[in-house]
């Protein structure tokens, strides 16, 4: 009985997969196990291996019909010839891998093997918008002047003169794609990037266009508006599709990725949705208690503020904050109260205070004391 692995159970999928789902499976095991991406590990190299044979097998239709009917052992026992296990060289191994469109991109996360094309779509735009809290608890309309590439006018973005054509690129003889063949330890590399000539079109523009010189696009300035929700915050952005560089030669263009940017407030500080301040008033009215008018994002609002309202006491304000960006609800403002001390008096006042002071009503209990005692030993941890 072989005592080999089933080929589906290696690269984890089902009998009835289909050739693009195959190669998808065997693309995401090969890239783990890359001897480049592994060195010096044995283990890792005999699983690139295993992987290699088991597609090389699976993605053949008559050998993938043979294996599902007869198994590892093929018809009559024949086995499946150079693919057996063990047999397999990692040179055979790796130029598979290379021979699928995969390179170095795949392996180490840069630009790896492109399809035919592909590379038309215009690149994305970014910006930064800076709001201000208010703009943010109300939602805001901007608009904004970006420098982006539109396309051409006098070609209509073909990049082409008029009455040209298109020929077969001489780099790469139309396929878009270059092979660099190198030598490692583990044998023959072979590297297939985007052909530099043609950019992976595989045909060039004749006489190309005197303005755009064949690209098809020119730079201009574009105004965007942008509609901004309530309730954004820093590091948020906003998508806008189509609104980033025209692609070459009528390629889609890309996006626009707005980032926002949260404006330092003279008078608030956020925290999450609740906006906080600090309001000083005069002693008279924190002993007597008063209504106070304080500035909010929206306007100006009264709070009332109860007779005795002690120094640090804080007060909230329902929903006079910011509007939850995910959900139905406003955050709260969070009035904090700081009793102003003048520093300059009159002799009149000085002495109406000194006759105040004499009074036991203006010096602290004896709870008072003891309250402002445990705190105190509280902070120096006695």
């Amino acid at each position: 009985m072989s005592t080999k692995r089933d080929y589906y159970e290696i690269l984890g999928v089902n009998k009835d997969v289909s050739a693009e789902e195959l190669k998808k499976a065997y693309r995401k095991l090969a890239v783990k196990y890359h001897p480049d991406k592994n060195p010096d590990n044995k283990e890792a190299e005999a699983k690139f291996k295993e992987i290699a044979e088991a597609y090389a097998v699976l993605n053949d239709p008559q050998k993938r019909q043979q294996y599902n009917q007869f198994g590892h052992a093929g018809p009559g026992g024949a086995g499946f010839g150079g693919f057996d296990f063990g047999g397999i060289d990692i040179s055979d191994a790796l130029r598979q891998f290379m021979e699928q469109g995969f390179g170095f991109g795949d392996i180490f996360g840069g630009g790896g093997g492109r399809k035919r094309g592909s590379n038309r779509r215009g690149s994305d735009l970014q910006v930064k918008l800076r709001l201000t809290l208010e703009e943010i608890a109300t939602g805001a309309k901007k608009k904004i002047k970006i420098k982006k590439q539109v396309p051409c006018q006098e070609c209509n973005g073909s990049g082409s003169a008029q009455y040209s054509r298109t020929i077969s690129c001489t780099t790469c003889h139309g396929s878009g794609e270059v092979r660099q063949v190198s030598q490692s330890l583990f044998g023959q590399m072979i590297n297939v990037t985007t052909c530099p000539r043609c950019r992976g079109e595989g045909q060039t523009i004749e006489n190309p266009c005197r303005s755009c010189h064949g690209s098809g696009r020119v730079n201009d300035t574009k105004l965007i508006e942008i509609n901004v929700p309530a309730g954004v915050s820093s590091g948020n952005y906003i998508p806008m599709e189509g609104e980033g560089n025209s692609g070459q030669r009528g390629g889609s263009p890309g996006d626009l990725i707005v980032y926002i940017e949260e404006e330092r407030h003279p008078i608030f500080v956020r925290r999450g949705d609740d906006v906080i301040m600090v309001l000083p008033i005069g002693f008279p009215k924190a002993a007597l208690g008063s209504s106070v008018e304080v500035p909010t994002l929206t306007g100006k609002a009264k709070i009332n503020i109860a007779a005795g309202t002690q120094p640090g006491k804080i007060l909230r304000m329902r929903s006079k904050g910011i509007p939850h960006l995910h959900g139905a609800g406003i955050g709260d403002q969070l009035v904090q109260i700081q009793v102003y001390v003048p520093t300059s008096l009159s002799s009149e006042e000085k002495k109406k205070l000194s006759d105040l002071s004499e009074s036991g009503s203006f010096e602290p209990t004896k709870d008072g004391h003891k309250n402002i005692f445990e705190k105190f030993k509280q902070a120096l941890n006695i």
